[in-house]
């Protein structure tokens, strides 16, 4: 194998298998190692079965590749690290893929948003008559440390905060099945908007309320769960922030012209919670409130209201709001004060879960 000025013997491969040959040393630039192995032969080096490692590597989100020489040292060690901590009984076999599926399905999506979105418009050639092959390389060499770093701190921050919330739940089945507070907020007339838009105005359309959702939610007290494109799924561990953060969300977009109309739905009850994801027919009920709601508005269950009940977040009534305010007059006391007003509406049959009596979930106080 021929190494020249140009690059690694990788070129010459690449050259030799028809693929390309800065592909190739990108690959290598990331990876931090050069292709060694076939999967047969990194398996072995592992110490692990041929059967494990390709589990491993399909949980992992990636493709079968035969018996193609295209792994590295690093796969190696990533097979062995997973294995050590099933025969450590660290992790059982199945955990241990789950580990391997997820942080590949976030990572994955981290990394196809850094490329479209930004690595894209960094390697627009600076001069006439450049190439973004000529760019991309050394953006990628000045990149890669910083991005590493900063990817590990933001994952060891998320860490300590999800561990924090499993040490303080009330016993084990908590820690699975937990009582959230649950909100969808969905784009109204977005089908519409697919047919009138074009592509990228659409999707700078999706990416403006995919953030600002994420930052809103985060700001408020809330983790965002997913999104989809017109859609966020939202929690909380107390209704009362769940509310915050729906109003927020109906006030913020209204004011934004570029924006279509918003609706939420909220829902409070027991989830089951996998992978980062939520479940449960709670869930279920939040979809399907957030596809009855009005424009601008926010609907939530009869558990949601009961729960802003019963921590004073809301009256039960605004007539014995009123009748609390008259008495608190009459003794010369503060009235109680309320974030939220419900307002109960006609009840009606959802798909799939019966009947149920949404309410009107609005803001009490003046300030937005």
């Amino acid at each position: 194998m021929t190494v020249d000025d140009s690059g690694s013997g990788e070129d010459a491969q690449g050259a030799d298998s028809g693929e390309d040959p800065l592909a190739l040393r990108l690959e290598g630039l990331i990876l931090g190692a050069e292709r060694r192995y076939t999967p047969f032969q990194a398996a072995r080096s592992a110490g692990v079965s041929m059967e494990l490692a390709s589990r491993f590597w399909r949980a992992m989100g990636f493709a079968d590749i035969g018996q193609a020489k295209a792994l590295t040292e690093a796969d190696v060690l990533a097979l062995r690290r997973l294995a050590g901590l099933v025969e450590a009984g660290l992790l059982s076999e199945a955990m241990a893929v789950q580990v391997a599926r997820s942080t590949g399905q976030t990572t994955a999506r981290l990394a196809e948003w850094q490329i479209d979105s930004f690595l894209e418009g960094l390697t627009e050639p600076p001069e006439p008559g450049m190439t973004r092959t000529e760019v991309t390389y050394p953006i990628v060499e000045l990149l890669l440390p910083e991005l590493e770093e900063f990817l590990v701190y933001v994952w060891r921050r998320q860490l300590a905060a999800s561990a924090g919330r499993v040490v303080q739940a009330a016993d084990d089945e908590e820690m699975v099945d937990r009582r959230l507070a649950v909100g969808f907020a969905d784009l109204v007339g977005f089908t519409r908007l697919t047919r009138r838009m074009e592509e990228e105005e659409l999707g700078e359309l999706v990416e403006a309320f995919e953030t600002t959702a994420a930052d809103l939610v985060a700001a408020n007290g809330g983790r965002l769960i997913k999104t989809l494109g017109d859609e966020v799924l939202y929690a909380a561990d107390d209704a009362g922030t769940a509310a915050e953060i729906a109003l927020r969300l109906i006030e913020t977009m209204a004011h934004d012209e570029t924006m279509p109309e918003l609706r939420v739905g909220m829902t409070f009850g027991t989830v089951t919670t996998r992978m980062g994801d939520v479940f449960g027919t709670t869930v279920n009920l939040a979809s399907r409130l957030t596809s009855i709601a009005p424009k601008d508005a926010v609907l939530v269950d009869t558990a949601f209201a009961e729960e802003l009940i019963r921590t004073q977040d809301a009256p039960a009534s605004e007539a014995e709001a009123a009748e609390e305010a008259a008495a608190a007059e009459k003794e010369g006391e503060e009235p109680p004060s309320y974030r939220f007003g419900l307002q109960p509406m006609w009840q009606r049959p959802v798909r799939g879960l019966g009947v149920v009596e949404p309410w009107l979930l609005t803001r009490r106080d003046s300030a937005p």
